[in-house]
């Protein structure tokens, strides 16, 4: 067993693994703080991650992968993570959050629809005006003030993230389209986007929370829907429609 604490989303977390691998997949979030509460695994967790991958790609029509216990591990700590940290009002969510001149943007969407892609385009647009705080997995920290969008080391294919939390500006679902246009959406339009993109604890307690949750994140940010194809362009429609202020000078 590997005992370490982690720091996410301002929350310190003892994390009792396995494997020793598990800390190093952890390393940019290590602390010496004292830890609100605890996530350990067992092989019971490994054999449930094993059998939901399993599950998904027989449902998907593709030949199962033999994940190793290290990698099935570390998504086993997240889904105990979620649960623990709903609790401190912060939900683990699914998309890419890229922040430009200090303000973040989440892009959501089902796997395969360009979510990665349209960050990098972003990327290339802004330069060094913009990074990734995750690609894959953030936090999001709610509170009356706002919402707070933090990095993770679940953060995809890529490994594109940084250990550092920005105000998130606005919240776009987004889906392929011919033209690049992007427009307001209410919280009922893209509300069974968002609960389905939000990882849901089984536990009930944890479970009602993460609900509740989700209905403040929808209240609380500015929502879009674009509809965009892959011309860099799509960058520029999205930023200065989120922003309101001009992609080339950064200012209103």
């Amino acid at each position: 067993m590997t005992e370490f604490i982690c720091s996410f989303a301002g929350i310190n977390v003892e994390i009792c693994a396995l494997f020793p691998s598990t800390k190093e997949f952890c390393r940019d979030y290590l602390t010496d703080g004292q830890a609100a509460f605890m996530v350990e695994t067992a092989p019971e967790d490994i054999a449930y991650e094993r059998a939901t991958s399993d599950q998904t790609a027989v449902a998907e029509g593709r030949k199962p992968y033999p994940f190793s216990d290290n990698y099935l591990e570390t998504l086993a700590v997240y889904r105990k993570l979620a649960a623990g940290l709903s609790a401190y009002d912060t939900i683990l969510f699914h998309g890419s959050v890229i922040a430009v001149d200090g303000e973040a943007y989440l892009f959501t969407a089902p796997s395969g629809t360009g979510k990665s892609t349209h960050a990098r385009l972003w990327r290339e647009l802004f330069g060094a005006r913009a990074f990734m705080v995750n690609d894959d997995k953030p936090l999001l920290k709610i509170s009356d003030s706002g919402v707070l969008a933090y990095g993770t080391p679940w953060d995809g294919k890529h490994r594109l993230s940084r250990n550092v939390s920005v105000p998130l500006k606005a919240i776009c679902l987004l889906e392929r389209g011919v033209e690049n246009e992007i427009a307001p959406c209410t919280p009922a339009d893209i509300y069974p986007n968002l609960l389905g993109q939000t990882y849901r604890p089984k536990e009930t307690e944890a479970m009602i929370r993460v609900l509740h949750l989700v209905d403040r994140l929808a209240q609380g940010v500015p929502l879009y829907k674009l509809h965009c194809n892959m011309d860099p362009s799509a960058a520029r429609v999205s930023y200065e429609g989120m922003s309101g202020k001009s992609a080339a000078e950064g200012k209103q």
